[in-house]
């Protein structure tokens, strides 16, 4: 793939793998509504992943629909960042992750709408409007649980510290950053840290939490490099392709 093509495949991949993770709490989650509220942002992110990954298979010009690029690529072949494929474990560790990617995407996006590349701008010009939601949903919830019982609040504690160490990575910039960037299309990502790092120490402040400290970044998601994790939620998720290439409903 080029460089447009990767970066359209890797906003893709954030989505999917997201909203996969997001989808085995259904059924599962603490109370009804947190179970539809999670659903629907599983919802989001998967039809967010389609319309990148549909974009991505067009621009790469070898016949490779959004299909085939989620259910036919190996583990190594995916470009998601670290966070979002970090396995769900309690409610609070769920929600961490989300409070950490959301805030980053709906930032990511509203600078997205203004590509050069008409599909990523209208893409993005949909998708901001519901990861704003998402991020107020995360946010809300952090409050909730740091600001609760001791046990509600060590289980957020100990859920961010979890995260935390893969946050980095979402504002790390390589050579195909810079070439959508020279090209118009993409965004510099490292310059949103700034009001990123204002959203979540303020959420962190309402929810009388303190900002983890900081470690040493783990990174190697968008070349591929994932943790064990990733290969297991794509042996669920791209099982029945596998057992019956080409399958239809």
């Amino acid at each position: 793939m080029d460089a447009i093509a990767t970066y359209a495949l890797r906003l893709g991949d954030d989505s999917l793998i997201l909203g996969q993770r997001l989808s085995e709490w259904c059924g599962h989650a603490p109370a009804l509504e947190v179970d539809l509220s999670l659903a629907n942002v599983a919802l989001d992110q998967v039809g967010q992943a389609t319309h990148f990954l549909n974009l991505a298979g067009e621009l790469e010009g070898k016949g490779r629909d959004g299909d085939v690029l989620a259910f036919r690529r190996d583990v190594m072949d995916f470009t998601n960042c670290l966070l979002v494929e970090q396995p769900n474990g309690d409610f609070a560790q769920t929600i961490a992750r989300q409070v950490l990617f959301s805030h980053y995407q709906e930032l990511l996006f509203t600078a997205l709408t203004a590509s050069k590349n008409a599909t990523i701008a209208a893409i993005a010009a949909k998708a901001v409007k519901e990861t704003s939601y998402h991020a107020t949903l995360a946010s809300d919830w952090v409050i909730r649980l740091g600001d609760g019982t001791d046990e509600s609040k060590a289980r957020m504690i100990a859920g961010l510290d979890w995260m935390w160490r893969f946050a980095d990575e979402l504002f790390v910039m390589d050579e195909v950053d810079a070439a959508a960037i020279k090209a118009g299309v993409g965004v510099d990502k490292a310059a949103l840290r700034a009001a990123w790092d204002a959203r979540i120490d303020a959420t962190l402040a309402e929810a009388t939490l303190v900002r983890p400290a900081p470690r040493r970044a783990t990174t190697g998601g968008r070349i591929g490099r994932h943790s064990e994790h990733l290969g297991h939620l794509l042996s669920d998720m791209q099982f029945l392709q596998r057992a019956y290439p080409g399958a239809t409903w």
